[in-house]
């Protein structure tokens, strides 16, 4: 591919001029529309060294307002970046909705010069394309535009400006060791390119690859790529805004409007059929909520799993595992009252709780797995989850707050999102507190009687109820969908409080202790 290129393509000034005369405004134009209708853009540039990618992203951004980007240049990891899952330096820079993202190199260094370099071992190479694919994906299926731009240009050409770069004292530094082995072995790492180039051009994230030995053209054909995906986006967007401002006027009683009813009553019909044919079979329903234990036993339970679970958090420090637990459940299933028994005798500076409400504006400017991304626990660490992401195929599935396309890829995309997280090292856990309905009528009641707990109980709780059985439902299926060998899925028999608690905490223990005896048995080999 890259070996077949034409690099002897050039502009001449006039000719330069005439094309930037016209595309310059345009972009401009072009961004601000963006903004207007809320589109997100990531620009990546990848290519050779000394093939111009800082020349030609300061040409770019010559035709944008400065305050609607941000400029990444992303070079070796940081020690804080090296101790996350290699993507979530990308997911914490992310631009929201109407504004551009640009990096200079970008999550393709993990295949690219790491790669050769061999810091990306080639047992990892396949999780690595796995989860910059999925990335792609999961940003562009939301809305995202990503620009993916290949600067190419040959060994002789790179040499040059190499020893141009290395004449003068204030640009030598520019050419490391790691530049000049690449140049050496010019063929060796092309083909690492070419194979890095096949594997990740998709549809959803093409890749345009730009013959940059001449700078003129390089930005002409930058600046006309750039151009040419973000009209068709603000066409598109333009649309669906028209359209749904038409659909407004006449009461959504359209025929598209009419079939998407009828869709979604079909489709609730059907699981609601195959729901009455399988309800014993269900995974809550086999849940045993009779399982109960004294308070003495709770209390000599406890006592000890507390004390192996002060020992194990400092061991998972010591020996950087990071930890993620998330929790999901009934209203007044004891997901708090676990939570605090877990954390009792762990060192307040190892974790973290963070209780998941109603996404901010800032949060919906983004992909809705941005904000737990942003709060992943570095090695170590560990970070719970009061309420998680899960929240896109329940809450916001059953009140309509986004489309049935959209919960229904979430369910891949939550299991790539925990792939990553576990390919990183991190041991991830997921409860469902398991209460029944009467149940959870005495616990409202409860609450509304003690002046201490009234803030627990809303009346969103009680609205909540009448919807008991389209949880169950959406439920099942994310129990059965998204529970991983990697990420398991564990429903805690909660009527009892005390089982509940305990059996949260030896599900946490026993998974540390198998995780620390399997990295024993790994570092004996």
């Amino acid at each position: 591919m890259l070996e077949k290129l034409d690099l002897t393509k050039s502009l001449s000034k006039a000719e330069y001029k005439e094309k930037m005369a016209e595309l310059t405004p345009k972009l401009g134009k072009l961004q601000r529309e963006c903004r207007e209708y809320g589109i997100p853009v990531m620009i990546a540039f990848e290519g050779y060294g000394a093939s111009g990618k800082g020349v030609q992203i300061g040409e770019l951004i010559k035709a944008l307002d400065p305050r609607g980007f941000e400029v990444y240049a992303v070079k070796n990891e940081t020690e804080e970046e090296r101790m996350h899952p290699f993507m979530w330096r990308f997911w914490t820079k992310m631009p929201a909705k109407g504004r551009v993202a640009i990096y200079d190199s970008s999550w393709y260094r993990k295949v690219l010069i790491d790669r050769f370099d061999k810091k990306t071992k080639k047992s990892k190479l396949g999780d690595a394309y796995r989860s910059i694919c999925s990335f792609e994906e999961q940003l562009t299926s939301d809305g995202m535009v990503i620009i993916k731009i290949f600067l190419a240009i040959d060994k002789k050409e790179q040499k040059k400006r190499f020893d141009k770069l290395m004449e003068s004292k204030e640009t030598a530094w520019r050419v490391s060791e790691g530049d000049l082995k690449r140049n050496k072995e010019f063929e060796k790492y092309q083909e690492v390119n070419e194979e890095m180039l096949t594997r990740t051009d998709a549809e959803y994230a093409p890749w345009n690859i730009v013959e940059a030995v001449d700078r003129r053209f390089a930005t002409a054909k930058i600046y006309a790529i750039v151009a040419q995906i973000l009209a068709k986006k603000v066409e598109e967007a333009r649309k669906k805004a028209g359209k749904k401002k038409d659909g407004n006027a006449d009461s959504g009683n359209t025929a598209e409007r009419m079939a998407e009813l009828k869709d979604a009553g079909n489709t609730r019909q059907e699981s609601g059929l195959e729901q009455d044919k399988k309800m014993k079979e269900s995974i809550l329903s086999k849940a045993d909520l009779s399982l109960t234990y004294t308070k003495e036993e709770y209390k000599a339970r406890l006592a000890k799993l507390q004390k192996k679970m002060e020992k194990l958090h400092g061991e998972l420090y010591r020996r950087r595992i990071p930890v993620i637990l998330g929790f999901e459940g009934w209203d007044a299933g004891g997901k708090g009252g676990a939570i605090k028994r877990l954390t009792e005798k762990m060192d307040p500076r190892g974790f973290v709780v963070h209780p998941t409400a109603s996404p901010n504006d800032i949060e919906k400017a983004h992909h809705y797995l941005w904000r737990f991304w942003v709060d992943m626990p570095k090695a170590g660490h560990v970070t719970i989850f009061d309420r998680t992401w899960y929240g896109r195929v329940m809450v916001e599935r059953i009140e309509g707050f986004c489309s049935r396309q959209e919960w229904q890829r979430a369910y891949r995309e939550i299991n790539d999102m925990e792939k990553d997280l576990a390919d990183a090292g991190a041991i991830v856990l997921k409860f469902w507190m398991q209460i029944d309905k009467d149940e959870q009528a005495k616990r409202f009641s409860a609450r509304q009687e003690n002046p201490e707990k009234q803030w627990k109980i809303t009346d969103e709780d009680w609205r909540n109820r009448e919807k008991w059985d389209q949880y169950e439902e959406a439920v099942d299926e994310m129990l059965i969908r998204t529970s991983t060998p990697y990420a398991p899925w564990i429903v805690v028999e909660g009527n009892c409080k005390y089982y509940a608690r305990i059996k949260v905490l030896e599900t946490v223990v026993n998974a540390i202790e198998k995780r620390l005896e399997k990295d024993a048995e790994k570092n004996k080999k």
